[in-house]
Protein backbone atom coordinates (compact mmCIF):
# COMPACT_ATOMS: atom_id res chain seq x y z
CA UNK A 1 0.00 0.00 0.00
CA UNK A 2 1.11 3.57 -0.70
CA UNK A 3 1.23 4.59 2.97
CA UNK A 4 3.91 1.91 3.48
CA UNK A 5 6.05 3.78 0.93
CA UNK A 6 5.68 7.28 2.37
CA UNK A 7 2.87 8.20 -0.04
CA UNK A 8 -0.89 8.44 0.31
CA UNK A 9 -0.84 9.56 3.93
CA UNK A 10 -3.97 11.26 5.27
CA UNK A 11 -6.65 11.07 7.92
CA UNK A 12 -7.90 7.70 6.71
CA UNK A 13 -4.42 6.12 6.91
CA UNK A 14 -3.21 7.98 10.02
CA UNK A 15 -3.67 4.96 12.36
CA UNK A 16 -1.70 2.57 10.11
CA UNK A 17 1.83 1.78 11.25
CA UNK A 18 4.65 1.22 8.75
CA UNK A 19 8.36 0.41 8.62
CA UNK A 20 9.27 3.88 7.32
CA UNK A 21 11.91 5.87 9.21
CA UNK A 22 11.17 9.52 9.95
CA UNK A 23 14.08 11.94 9.64
CA UNK A 24 14.45 15.73 9.73
CA UNK A 25 17.13 18.11 8.50
CA UNK A 26 17.65 21.58 9.94
CA UNK A 27 20.48 23.84 11.02
CA UNK A 28 20.39 21.90 14.31
CA UNK A 29 20.87 18.55 12.49
CA UNK A 30 22.16 19.32 8.97
CA UNK A 31 22.59 15.66 7.95
CA UNK A 32 19.35 14.38 9.46
CA UNK A 33 21.24 11.77 11.43
CA UNK A 34 19.60 9.62 14.07
CA UNK A 35 20.20 10.98 17.56
CA UNK A 36 22.32 13.89 16.30
CA UNK A 37 20.13 16.98 16.67
CA UNK A 38 20.56 20.06 18.85
CA UNK A 39 24.19 19.59 19.86
CA UNK A 40 25.36 23.18 19.38
CA UNK A 41 25.76 25.59 22.30
CA UNK A 42 24.32 29.06 22.90
CA UNK A 43 24.83 31.50 25.76
CA UNK A 44 22.43 29.25 27.69
CA UNK A 45 24.72 26.26 27.29
CA UNK A 46 24.97 23.11 25.16
CA UNK A 47 21.79 22.01 23.34
CA UNK A 48 20.02 25.29 24.17
CA UNK A 49 19.14 26.67 20.72
CA UNK A 50 22.74 26.83 19.61
CA UNK A 51 22.29 26.81 15.81
CA UNK A 52 18.71 27.55 14.74
CA UNK A 53 19.68 29.12 11.39
CA UNK A 54 22.47 29.57 8.87
CA UNK A 55 24.03 32.41 6.88
CA UNK A 56 23.85 32.44 3.07
CA UNK A 57 27.02 34.16 1.81
CA UNK A 58 26.47 36.46 -1.14
CA UNK A 59 27.03 34.61 -4.42
CA UNK A 60 27.20 31.15 -2.82
CA UNK A 61 25.06 28.06 -3.35
CA UNK A 62 24.37 26.32 -0.05
CA UNK A 63 23.23 22.70 0.18
CA UNK A 64 20.31 22.48 2.60
CA UNK A 65 19.85 18.71 2.33
CA UNK A 66 21.63 15.74 0.80
CA UNK A 67 19.75 12.49 1.43
CA UNK A 68 20.26 8.89 0.36
CA UNK A 69 17.07 7.10 -0.61
CA UNK A 70 14.66 5.68 -1.27
CA UNK A 71 12.44 8.15 0.50
CA UNK A 72 9.82 10.88 0.27
CA UNK A 73 10.13 14.52 1.26
CA UNK A 74 6.86 15.25 3.02
CA UNK A 75 7.14 18.76 4.47
CA UNK A 76 9.60 21.60 4.60
CA UNK A 77 9.50 25.03 6.21
CA UNK A 78 11.63 28.06 5.39
CA UNK A 79 11.71 31.64 6.58
CA UNK A 80 14.12 34.45 5.77
CA UNK A 81 14.26 38.22 6.00
CA UNK A 82 12.65 39.92 3.00
CA UNK A 83 15.16 42.78 2.81
CA UNK A 84 18.70 43.77 3.75
CA UNK A 85 20.62 47.04 3.92
CA UNK A 86 21.84 46.22 0.40
CA UNK A 87 18.42 46.14 -1.18
CA UNK A 88 15.04 44.47 -1.54
CA UNK A 89 13.46 41.58 -3.41
CA UNK A 90 15.29 38.94 -1.36
CA UNK A 91 12.54 36.41 -2.10
CA UNK A 92 13.31 36.68 -5.83
CA UNK A 93 17.07 36.91 -5.34
CA UNK A 94 17.28 33.46 -3.70
CA UNK A 95 16.96 30.47 -6.07
CA UNK A 96 15.62 27.15 -4.78
CA UNK A 97 16.79 24.02 -6.64
CA UNK A 98 16.09 20.30 -6.17
CA UNK A 99 17.87 17.35 -7.75
CA UNK A 100 16.66 13.74 -7.75
CA UNK A 101 18.73 10.56 -8.01
CA UNK A 102 22.05 12.20 -8.81
CA UNK A 103 20.91 14.23 -11.80
CA UNK A 104 23.22 17.03 -12.96
CA UNK A 105 20.46 19.53 -13.79
CA UNK A 106 17.72 20.44 -11.29
CA UNK A 107 14.14 19.25 -11.57
CA UNK A 108 13.04 22.26 -9.50
CA UNK A 109 14.47 25.73 -10.20
CA UNK A 110 12.35 28.61 -8.92
CA UNK A 111 12.94 31.88 -7.04
CA UNK A 112 12.25 31.10 -3.40
CA UNK A 113 9.23 33.33 -2.90
CA UNK A 114 7.51 32.29 -6.13
CA UNK A 115 7.81 28.60 -5.24
CA UNK A 116 5.72 29.40 -2.15
CA UNK A 117 3.17 31.48 -4.16
CA UNK A 118 4.76 34.74 -2.97
CA UNK A 119 5.75 36.60 -6.14
CA UNK A 120 6.76 40.24 -6.70
CA UNK A 121 9.39 40.00 -3.94
CA UNK A 122 6.61 40.63 -1.41
CA UNK A 123 4.92 38.50 1.24
CA UNK A 124 1.35 37.36 1.56
CA UNK A 125 -0.39 34.63 3.54
CA UNK A 126 -1.39 31.50 1.61
CA UNK A 127 -3.75 28.86 2.98
CA UNK A 128 -3.86 25.91 0.57
CA UNK A 129 -3.21 22.19 0.92
CA UNK A 130 0.21 22.00 -0.82
CA UNK A 131 1.55 25.46 0.09
CA UNK A 132 0.93 27.37 3.31
CA UNK A 133 2.49 30.75 4.16
CA UNK A 134 1.78 32.03 7.64
CA UNK A 135 2.60 35.31 9.41
CA UNK A 136 5.20 36.58 9.04
CA UNK A 137 6.78 34.76 6.12
CA UNK A 138 6.63 31.20 7.47
CA UNK A 139 6.71 29.29 4.16
CA UNK A 140 5.55 25.65 4.21
CA UNK A 141 5.41 23.02 1.45
CA UNK A 142 3.48 19.74 1.76
CA UNK A 143 3.94 18.55 -1.83
CA UNK A 144 5.19 14.91 -1.63
CA UNK A 145 8.52 14.48 -3.39
CA UNK A 146 9.65 10.85 -3.87
CA UNK A 147 13.22 9.92 -4.74
CA UNK A 148 14.81 6.51 -5.26
CA UNK A 149 18.55 6.92 -4.68
CA UNK A 150 19.13 10.50 -3.57
CA UNK A 151 17.68 13.97 -3.03
CA UNK A 152 19.62 17.22 -2.95
CA UNK A 153 18.15 20.65 -2.12
CA UNK A 154 20.15 23.85 -2.57
CA UNK A 155 19.55 27.58 -2.31
CA UNK A 156 21.67 30.11 -4.19
CA UNK A 157 22.06 33.63 -2.82
CA UNK A 158 22.06 35.99 -5.79
CA UNK A 159 21.22 38.95 -3.56
CA UNK A 160 23.64 41.87 -3.22
CA UNK A 161 24.54 40.94 0.37
CA UNK A 162 24.92 38.04 2.76
CA UNK A 163 21.64 36.71 4.15
CA UNK A 164 21.93 36.39 7.91
CA UNK A 165 19.22 34.29 9.49
CA UNK A 166 18.03 31.69 6.98
CA UNK A 167 15.85 29.19 8.87
CA UNK A 168 14.71 25.84 7.48
CA UNK A 169 13.48 22.37 8.42
CA UNK A 170 13.00 19.48 5.98
CA UNK A 171 10.96 16.46 7.12
CA UNK A 172 11.07 13.17 5.20
CA UNK A 173 10.55 9.43 5.45
CA UNK A 174 13.02 6.75 4.38
CA UNK A 175 11.27 3.73 2.91
CA UNK A 176 12.14 0.27 1.59
CA UNK A 177 11.09 1.13 -1.95
CA UNK A 178 8.77 3.16 -4.16
CA UNK A 179 6.13 2.05 -6.66
CA UNK A 180 7.22 2.07 -10.28
CA UNK A 181 4.56 4.66 -11.11
CA UNK A 182 5.86 7.26 -8.61
CA UNK A 183 6.99 10.31 -10.61
CA UNK A 184 9.44 13.03 -9.66
CA UNK A 185 8.33 16.56 -8.78
CA UNK A 186 9.35 19.29 -11.19
CA UNK A 187 8.81 23.06 -10.92
CA UNK A 188 9.85 25.79 -13.34
CA UNK A 189 9.67 29.61 -13.28
CA UNK A 190 9.11 31.83 -16.30
CA UNK A 191 8.62 35.55 -16.79
CA UNK A 192 7.89 38.03 -19.56
CA UNK A 193 8.53 41.57 -18.35
CA UNK A 194 6.23 42.78 -21.09
CA UNK A 195 4.21 40.20 -22.96
CA UNK A 196 3.76 40.42 -26.72
CA UNK A 197 0.36 41.61 -27.92
CA UNK A 198 -1.84 38.77 -29.23
CA UNK A 199 0.77 36.11 -28.36
CA UNK A 200 -0.07 33.78 -25.48
CA UNK A 201 2.26 33.69 -22.48
CA UNK A 202 4.03 30.34 -22.15
CA UNK A 203 3.75 28.79 -18.68
CA UNK A 204 5.44 25.53 -19.71
CA UNK A 205 6.84 24.10 -22.93
CA UNK A 206 9.12 21.40 -24.22
CA UNK A 207 8.04 18.78 -21.68
CA UNK A 208 8.83 15.27 -22.90
CA UNK A 209 7.87 12.00 -21.25
CA UNK A 210 4.96 10.72 -19.19
CA UNK A 211 3.54 12.57 -16.23
CA UNK A 212 0.82 14.82 -14.87
CA UNK A 213 0.54 18.54 -14.23
CA UNK A 214 -0.44 19.46 -10.68
CA UNK A 215 -0.28 23.22 -10.19
CA UNK A 216 0.04 26.78 -11.47
CA UNK A 217 1.07 29.98 -9.73
CA UNK A 218 0.81 33.33 -11.51
CA UNK A 219 2.21 36.70 -10.44
CA UNK A 220 0.47 39.09 -12.82
CA UNK A 221 1.24 42.83 -12.90
CA UNK A 222 -1.42 44.67 -14.92
CA UNK A 223 0.34 47.27 -17.08
CA UNK A 224 -2.77 48.49 -18.90
CA UNK A 225 -6.09 49.85 -17.73
CA UNK A 226 -9.33 47.94 -17.21
CA UNK A 227 -10.01 44.30 -16.46
CA UNK A 228 -7.00 42.14 -17.22
CA UNK A 229 -8.20 38.53 -16.89
CA UNK A 230 -10.25 37.49 -19.91
CA UNK A 231 -7.48 35.26 -21.26
CA UNK A 232 -7.98 31.50 -21.54
CA UNK A 233 -5.48 28.90 -20.32
CA UNK A 234 -4.64 26.10 -22.74
CA UNK A 235 -3.11 22.66 -22.24
CA UNK A 236 -1.57 21.13 -25.36
CA UNK A 237 -1.19 17.38 -24.82
CA UNK A 238 0.59 14.58 -26.69
CA UNK A 239 0.92 15.97 -30.19
CA UNK A 240 -1.55 18.87 -30.05
CA UNK A 241 -0.31 21.59 -32.37
CA UNK A 242 -2.57 24.52 -33.27
CA UNK A 243 -5.47 23.59 -30.99
CA UNK A 244 -5.28 22.37 -27.38
CA UNK A 245 -7.09 19.42 -25.86
CA UNK A 246 -8.01 21.53 -22.79
CA UNK A 247 -9.04 25.18 -23.08
CA UNK A 248 -10.41 27.27 -20.23
CA UNK A 249 -12.93 30.12 -20.33
CA UNK A 250 -11.06 32.94 -18.58
CA UNK A 251 -8.30 33.64 -16.10
CA UNK A 252 -10.46 34.16 -13.03
CA UNK A 253 -12.49 31.10 -14.03
CA UNK A 254 -9.36 28.91 -14.09
CA UNK A 255 -8.55 30.02 -10.54
CA UNK A 256 -12.07 29.18 -9.38
CA UNK A 257 -13.39 32.75 -9.21
CA UNK A 258 -15.96 34.58 -11.31
CA UNK A 259 -16.86 37.99 -12.67
CA UNK A 260 -13.44 39.62 -12.24
CA UNK A 261 -13.29 38.73 -8.51
CA UNK A 262 -15.36 41.90 -7.98
CA UNK A 263 -17.62 42.64 -5.01
CA UNK A 264 -19.28 45.82 -3.79
CA UNK A 265 -17.81 47.20 -0.60
CA UNK A 266 -18.85 50.54 0.87
CA UNK A 267 -20.42 51.41 -2.46
CA UNK A 268 -17.28 50.66 -4.45
CA UNK A 269 -16.34 47.75 -6.68
CA UNK A 270 -13.25 46.04 -5.23
CA UNK A 271 -11.25 42.89 -5.95
CA UNK A 272 -11.92 40.18 -3.37
CA UNK A 273 -9.01 37.94 -2.45
CA UNK A 274 -9.46 34.39 -1.14
CA UNK A 275 -7.63 31.22 -0.07
CA UNK A 276 -9.06 27.70 -0.47
CA UNK A 277 -7.41 24.25 -0.38
CA UNK A 278 -7.07 23.92 -4.16
CA UNK A 279 -7.29 27.41 -5.63
CA UNK A 280 -6.87 30.97 -4.51
CA UNK A 281 -6.26 34.67 -5.17
CA UNK A 282 -4.29 35.50 -2.03
CA UNK A 283 -2.56 38.69 -3.17
CA UNK A 284 -3.80 41.95 -4.66
CA UNK A 285 -2.06 45.26 -4.17
CA UNK A 286 -1.45 48.60 -5.82
CA UNK A 287 1.24 49.40 -3.23
CA UNK A 288 4.88 48.42 -3.67
CA UNK A 289 5.31 46.93 -0.23
CA UNK A 290 9.02 46.27 -0.82
CA UNK A 291 9.81 49.96 -1.46
CA UNK A 292 6.97 51.82 0.26
CA UNK A 293 9.45 53.63 2.50
CA UNK A 294 11.08 55.07 -0.64
CA UNK A 295 8.30 55.47 -3.20
CA UNK A 296 5.13 55.34 -1.13
CA UNK A 297 2.22 53.50 -2.70
CA UNK A 298 3.30 53.96 -6.29
CA UNK A 299 2.82 50.70 -8.19
CA UNK A 300 0.91 48.98 -10.95
CA UNK A 301 -1.81 46.56 -9.74
CA UNK A 302 -0.31 43.19 -8.78
CA UNK A 303 -2.25 39.92 -8.64
CA UNK A 304 -1.05 36.60 -7.18
CA UNK A 305 -3.06 33.43 -7.94
CA UNK A 306 -2.67 29.67 -7.43
CA UNK A 307 -4.45 26.59 -8.80
CA UNK A 308 -3.69 23.04 -7.64
CA UNK A 309 -4.69 20.13 -9.90
CA UNK A 310 -4.59 17.57 -7.11
CA UNK A 311 -8.15 16.40 -7.64
CA UNK A 312 -8.01 16.88 -11.42
CA UNK A 313 -4.42 16.31 -12.61
CA UNK A 314 -3.66 17.03 -16.26
CA UNK A 315 -2.20 13.73 -17.48
CA UNK A 316 0.08 13.47 -20.50
CA UNK A 317 1.76 10.49 -22.15
CA UNK A 318 4.55 12.10 -24.17
CA UNK A 319 4.33 15.91 -24.36
CA UNK A 320 2.94 18.95 -22.54
CA UNK A 321 2.72 22.67 -23.30
CA UNK A 322 0.74 25.21 -21.22
CA UNK A 323 -0.09 28.79 -22.27
CA UNK A 324 -2.39 31.63 -21.19
CA UNK A 325 -3.73 34.61 -23.12
CA UNK A 326 -3.50 38.27 -22.14
CA UNK A 327 -6.95 39.56 -23.02
CA UNK A 328 -8.77 42.41 -21.32
CA UNK A 329 -12.24 43.92 -21.32
CA UNK A 330 -13.10 47.62 -21.09
CA UNK A 331 -16.86 47.13 -20.42
CA UNK A 332 -17.56 47.44 -24.17
CA UNK A 333 -15.37 44.84 -25.87
CA UNK A 334 -12.41 42.50 -25.58
CA UNK A 335 -8.93 43.83 -26.33
CA UNK A 336 -5.41 42.40 -26.55
CA UNK A 337 -3.20 43.37 -23.59
CA UNK A 338 0.50 43.48 -22.77
CA UNK A 339 1.29 42.83 -19.11
CA UNK A 340 4.12 41.64 -16.85
CA UNK A 341 3.51 37.95 -16.13
CA UNK A 342 5.51 35.45 -14.07
CA UNK A 343 4.56 31.82 -13.53
CA UNK A 344 5.51 28.68 -11.69
CA UNK A 345 4.45 25.34 -13.19
CA UNK A 346 4.41 22.25 -10.93
CA UNK A 347 4.27 18.75 -12.40
CA UNK A 348 5.35 15.13 -11.90
CA UNK A 349 7.06 13.12 -14.59
CA UNK A 350 9.44 10.23 -15.19
CA UNK A 351 13.10 11.12 -15.63
CA UNK A 352 15.01 12.24 -17.59
CA UNK A 353 13.42 15.64 -18.11
CA UNK A 354 14.02 18.12 -20.92
CA UNK A 355 16.39 21.03 -20.29
CA UNK A 356 14.86 24.07 -18.56
CA UNK A 357 15.15 27.58 -20.04
CA UNK A 358 18.01 29.57 -18.54
CA UNK A 359 16.80 31.37 -15.41
CA UNK A 360 16.89 35.15 -16.07
CA UNK A 361 19.54 37.13 -14.18
CA UNK A 362 18.51 38.58 -10.86
CA UNK A 363 17.85 42.11 -12.17
CA UNK A 364 15.44 40.66 -14.77
CA UNK A 365 13.48 38.93 -12.03
CA UNK A 366 12.75 42.05 -9.99
CA UNK A 367 9.17 43.31 -10.24
CA UNK A 368 8.43 46.40 -12.29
Amino acid sequence: MLHNQGLGFGLSTAPLMTNGKTRSISAENPKGESGAGGKEASNLGTARKGRPCITLPQGDTVTLAEISGPGVLQHFWITVTDRTDKGYFVLRDLVLRMYWDGEAEPSVEVPLGDFFCNGFGTRCNVNSLPIVVNPTGGMNCYIPMPFRSSARITVENQHAADINGFFYQINYTLVDGLPDEAGYLHAQWRRENITTEARDFTILDGIKGKGHYVGTYLAWAALERYWWGEGEIKFFLDGDEEWPTICGTGTEDYFGGAWCFYEKQDGKIVEKTYNTPYLGYPFYSKADNTRSDVFGEDSVPMHGLYRWHLMDPIRFESELRVTIQQIGHNSRELFERTDDVSSVAYWYQAEPHAAFPVLPPVERRWPR
